[in-house]
């Protein structure tokens, strides 16, 4: 359908922008990492306007064939139709590639091998680690791309001898906590063009361009997870984790029998099925014992924590480096809550977050992102919590 002159205005009006984000002649080759969703898609249409050569690769990551009956997960056969059909409305290649078996292991098994070990895991930031800015990554070297886009609200700075990440412009779609483990090599090959704008902007481009996937539904849940029940998944690739255990207070008491240490995660209080005559929350699991630690609100509190995996992107070395220092940071542990205030430290050659007031319900398993208190936008890294230490 022919664009009348207000709607080519409508999407012209940030092409600017995305120049900027891109910062490549016109011309340049871009690999497009398309979902089916509309973020991707808008980002894509606004690479082809901006004049690049555009070229659209989607994932097969799971059977799409089962996954296309799951509402609200990404990645599943409709998705892969819905993006083969906005690449032939743009007028740019497109291609399928079957990740399935990459995708299973690197995510799903690595997902259900955590659960096992009393952590709560983050699957989104093992695929964008893995799967999408790794193997992708290599793919879009291979078509002679200079760069990977994505549709991720996050920013790219180029100022400066390297690019650094920042937060999205819409802080309610800010998505740099799932990216923290962009390694610098890699962000100097990825481009974010969606991140200086907000999502209705992104609706209303996609509306603007008549692009069937204008108001389609984001994906809320982990896509190989249906509706959400994540312990489905685990049930079939670790059923060992349903194997029975016991419910202990921090002071030794046995107050019940849980069905697998899988099915809970810390700060949890609901699902107990203990009653007591106080609130008592998920504090700690011992996957070894098989054991669901519980105890009162305040035993949530942290006052540390300490990190493995650890991605850095701060001006020091390494973040080794940053921690022998004492280095203040804003640390985000859950991609719901605010960064907190604290600094960076070493415990032998182990380095830590320490908190200047204590933080709730920190769960081993998840990510904790650093921020720069001097440009709280800016990604300075991060890791995945390993340990954790009570409040003082």
């Amino acid at each position: 359908m022919p664009l009348d002159a207000p709607a080519i205005a409508a999407a012209d009006q940030v092409l600017d922008l995305v120049r900027e984000a891109v910062r490549l002649p016109a011309g340049a080759r871009i690999v497009a990492a398309m979902s089916g969703g509309v973020d991707s898609t808008v980002t894509a249409a606004l690479l082809k306007r901006a004049g690049y050569d555009v070229v659209g690769v989607t994932l097969q990551l799971y059977d799409h064939g089962v996954a296309v009956k799951q509402k609200g997960a990404c990645c599943a056969g409709q998705d892969i139709l819905d993006a083969r059909t906005a690449a032939e409305s743009l007028g740019i290649p497109h291609y399928v590639l079957d990740y399935e078996s990459r995708f299973r292991e690197a995510v799903m098994e690595e997902f259900a091998d955590a659960y096992l070990r009393g952590e709560t895991p983050i699957p989104c930031v093992r695929c964008n680690q893995t799967v999408k800015f790794r193997d992708l990554l290599d793919v879009a070297r291979d078509l002679g791309a200079e760069a990977l886009a994505t549709g991720h609200y996050v920013q790219r700075s180029a100022d400066g001898n390297a690019p650094r990440l920042k937060r999205a412009v819409d802080p309610a779609r800010d998505q740099s906590y799932f990216l923290f483990a962009t390694t610098p090599e890699q962000l100097d090959f990825l481009r974010f063009p969606l991140g200086g704008l907000e999502k209705p902007q992104v609706r209303a481009i996609a509306a603007s361009l008549g692009l069937g996937v204008a108001d389609k539904p984001d994906s809320q849940d982990i896509c190989f997870v249906p509706e959400g029940r994540y312990t489905t998944v685990i049930d079939r690739l670790r059923p060992q984790g349903a194997i029975p255990g016991d419910i202990v207070h921090l002071d030794g008491r046995v107050l019940g029998r849980h069905e697998g240490v899988t099915r809970y995660t810390v700060g949890q209080r609901r699902g107990l099925n203990i009653a007591v005559g106080e609130p008592l929350f998920v504090v700690r699991l011992d996957a070894d014992r098989r054991q669901v630690i519980v105890g009162p609100r305040e035993a949530l509190l942290t006052h540390a924590l300490t990190l493995k995996e650890i991605n850095w992107l701060g001006d020091q070395p390494t973040l080794e480096a940053a921690a022998a220092e004492g280095q203040a940071v804003l640390a985000r542990v859950r991609s719901t809550r605010e960064p907190a205030a604290g600094r960076l430290a070493l415990e032998g050659a182990e380095p830590r977050v320490v908190f200047d007031s204590p933080e709730e319900g920190v769960a081993p398993g998840q990510a904790c992102v650093l921020y720069d208190p001097a440009d709280p936008a800016r990604v300075l890294g991060g890791g995945f919590i390993a340990g954790t230490t009570g409040a003082v």
